[in-house]
C-alpha cells in the first residue's frame, strides 16, 4: 500500500540566515535512507521561506511608509519559492514535478518526492501543507520547524509556560488565535490550525534540524516533539 507523507520544511531550518548547507545535506540522505528502505514510500516538502523571507519583509516595511499585507506575503512566498527550488534541485531525479505553487491543485505526482512552496497571501505554507494533504488524502503532516514542542503558551511571555507532548486542535485554536500576520513566529499558522482542525487532521510538531528525530517521526517510533490531533 502507497505511503505519502507531508512534511512541512521551516525556513528557519533551510535557510536560518543563509542556507545551512550542512543540514540540507544531512536531511537529504536521511530522506534517501528512508525512501529506500521501502519502495511504497513518498514524501511531499512543503518549504518555508526563513531568514531570507523575513530580512526582504522588514528592509520592505523601513522603506514604505505604509506597507500592506499582501506584499508582504509576496515577499515571503518568492523566499518559500526559492527555498523551494534549491530543494528540487537537491533531490533531482527523485523530484522530476516542478515545485507546486498551488497544492489545491495537486491530486498526484510522479517520482518518489513532490516540493510545494507558498501560494498566495493570507496564510503561511503551514496552511499550503494542509491543503496538500486533504487533496492528496494524507492523514498526518510533519511539521519541522525550530521548536522542539509546542508549549502551554508563549514561553518568551509566559514564566509559567510548559511543553507539551499533545494538544487538541480547540486547544490549539486558543493558543494560536484566529488572525494571520505575515511573518508571525506560532506553532502553525492560524488559517492551516482552522482547516486542519475541520479535517480532523493529524500534525506532529517538533525540532526538524535533528534529523535522529525526524527519522522516528516517519517510521513510528517515540519521538520528541508535540502531536496536535482531533479531540
Amino acid at each position: 500500500m502507497e505511503n505519502i507523507k507531508v512534511l512541512s520544511v521551516g525556513g528557519s531550518i533551510v535557510a536560518p540566515d543563509k542556507v545551512d548547507t550542512v543540514f540540507v545535506g544531512n536531511f537529504k540522505q536521511a530522506i534517501l535512507d528512508y525512501l529506500n528502505e521501502d519502495p511504497n514510500r513518498r514524501l511531499v516538502f512543503v518549504v518555508g521561506g526563513g531568514g531570507p523571507a523575513r530580512s526582504y519583509q522588514k528592509a520592505y516595511r523601513e522603506i514604505v511608509e505604509n506597507p500592506d499585507m499582501d506584499s508582504q506575503d509576496w515577499i515571503g512566498i518568492m523566499a518559500t519559492r526559492l527555498n523551494g527550488e534549491l530543494l528540487k534541485g537537491v533531490f533531482g531525479d527523485e523530484c522530476p514535478d516542478p515545485v507546486v505553487t498551488n497544492p489545491t491543485a495537486v491530486k498526484s505526482f510522479k517520482g518518489r518526492i513532490l516540493v510545494a512552496a507558498g501560494w498566495k497571501p493570507g496564510f503561511s505554507t503551514d496552511n499550503d501543507s494542509v491543503l496538500l494533504a486533504e487533496n492528496i488524502g494524507a492523514d498526518t503532516v510533519i511539521n519541522l520547524s525550530n521548536i522542539k514542542k509546542v508549549y502551554s503558551a508563549d514561553p518568551k511571555l509566559d514564566p509559567n509556560a510548559v511543553p507539551l507532548d499533545r494538544i487538541s486542535w480547540a486547544e490549539m485554536r486558543k493558543l494560536v488565535g484566529d488572525k494571520w500576520v505575515p511573518g508571525v513566529n506560532v506553532p502553525f499558522d492560524p488559517v492551516a490550525t482552522k482547516r486542519a482542525s475541520e479535517l480532523k487532521l493529524k500534525v506532529i510538531t517538533a525540532a526538524g534540524n535533528n534529523i535522529e528525530n525526524m527519522k522516528k517521526i516517519l517510521v513510528g517510533s517515540d519521538f520528541v516533539g508535540t502531536t496536535i490531533g482531533p479531540e
